[in-house]
């Protein structure tokens, strides 16, 4: 590799450093993160490289043209935060109230902007192009189709697409990695559980809504212990059940909201129509009706087996082949799975957990930190994926 990534990357450490605990100190929310795409962009000019701004949504697009012409891809890193409020005591903590980095967004950002900065002064070095995807709304609201829909994929034609998470609960100086199914499928469900309301003195008179939403929270687990095999993950999980105005008054309606996650596609698809079914069986059976809203959102996180190899043995370039691990999947959902859908590529794990520091806490904790040298790993192995697949014939 003629570009001396590693290098050039250590000597960015501290401005990579200082650029993760600047956006940590500004979080913003999903398809909210204006300053933060305006602080990408001027970046990205900086740098050299051709701006977009405002693609699906807030989204920020760099692209750098090589010196000759070949194929094109994609490096993409998510910018927003949630709405958690910060408790560590850091300098470089959340200036906003209620919102936080808490899942490594910010640390994402500064690799990216890193690579950016070195890969376009070596532009000449490069065969094709490389996109920069600042992508907006990753938490929950799939920004990633957004921005496809706005033609990120095009113009040029995108080939393949590497994107990493940092990962709390991996050991900094691990790569983790694998074939195929990564992340799972995530949909979420409304159920609305419709009896009569009535005299808690008098129940033959109502129908209770509250106890046929238990039965039926009960009974869809039978799609996981009964329905599926053992060896394929399911999660159906209801995470808030509403209903009910008094102790002593029969409720006549129940709202429950809550997540479905899998990794198989065909397993996804069949999931709406059995838990119709279920709910039907359950609220028949005790004198009530139920409305379920079903609905699609991110689907499974599935990484291409020839980039993945690519991406294992640059990894292995970077902290050495032992320990570059085979992660097992994850129920986790990511909408990077919009991106791989259309084109090959690899999305892996990098690990930024140091329980000696202290820096142990899960992602979505408002106590999350990471182990900056994490950042110098990712960097690294971001960009050579990058370099080796357009150097590839």
């Amino acid at each position: 590799m003629s570009i001396p990534l590693k290098q050039e990357i250590q000597k960015l450490k501290q401005e990579m450093i200082a650029w993760r605990r600047e956006f940590h100190a500004h979080p913003e929310l999903g398809m909210e993160e204006k300053w933060t795409s305006e602080t990408i962009a001027r970046r990205l000019l900086e740098f050299g490289l051709a701006v977009k701004t405002g693609v699906g949504g807030t989204g920020v697009v760099g692209l750098i043209e090589g010196a000759s012409a070949g194929r094109t891809v994609l490096l993409r890193a998510d910018m927003d935060a949630l709405p958690i409020r910060e408790e560590n005591e850091a300098p470089y903590r959340s200036g906003i109230d209620g919102v936080m980095h808490a899942c490594g967004h910010d640390g994402h950002m500064a690799i990216l902007l890193t690579v950016a900065k070195i890969l376009s002064a070596h532009r000449q070095a490069l065969r094709g192009g490389i996109k920069f995807v600042f992508q907006p709304g990753e938490e929950g609201f799939g920004g990633a189709r957004f921005m496809i829909a706005d033609g990120v994929l095009a113009h040029p034609r995108v080939d393949a697409a590497f994107a990493l998470h940092l990962i709390a609960s991996i050991p900094v100086g691990m790569i983790g990695v694998r074939p195929g199914p990564l992340m799972a499928a995530m949909d979420s469900f409304t159920v609305r559980i419709l009896g009569k309301g009535g005299h808690a003195a008098m129940p033959e008179g109502g129908v209770d809504a509250i106890l046929i939403g238990a039965q039926a929270i009960i009974a869809l687990q039978s799609l996981i212990s009964r329905e599926v095999s053992p060896f394929t993950p399911l999660v159906v999980h209801a995470g808030t059940i509403r209903g009910g105005n008094a102790f002593n008054i029969i409720a006549e309606s129940v709202e429950m909201k809550g997540t479905v996650r899998c990794l198989d596609e065909g397993l996804r698809k069949s999931i709406p129509e059995r838990m119709d079914r279920i709910l039907k069986g359950i609220t028949g059976a005790l004198r009530g009706s139920h409305e379920l809203d079903y609905q699609f959102s991110y689907p499974t996180v599935v990484n291409d087996g020839a980039m993945t190899e690519l991406l294992k043995a640059q990894a292995a370039e970077v902290v050495g082949r032992e320990m570059v691990i085979e992660v097992p999947p994850s129920m986790a959902g990511d909408d990077m799975a919009f991106f791989l859908k259309e084109v090959p590529g690899c999305y892996f794990f990098v690990g930024a957990g140091n329980p000696h520091k202290g820096l142990n806490h899960p992602h979505h904790s408002s106590r999350f930190d990471i182990d900056e040298d994490a950042l110098v790993i990712g960097a690294e192995a971001l960009a050579r994926a990058a370099v080796a697949f357009l150097g590839a014939p």
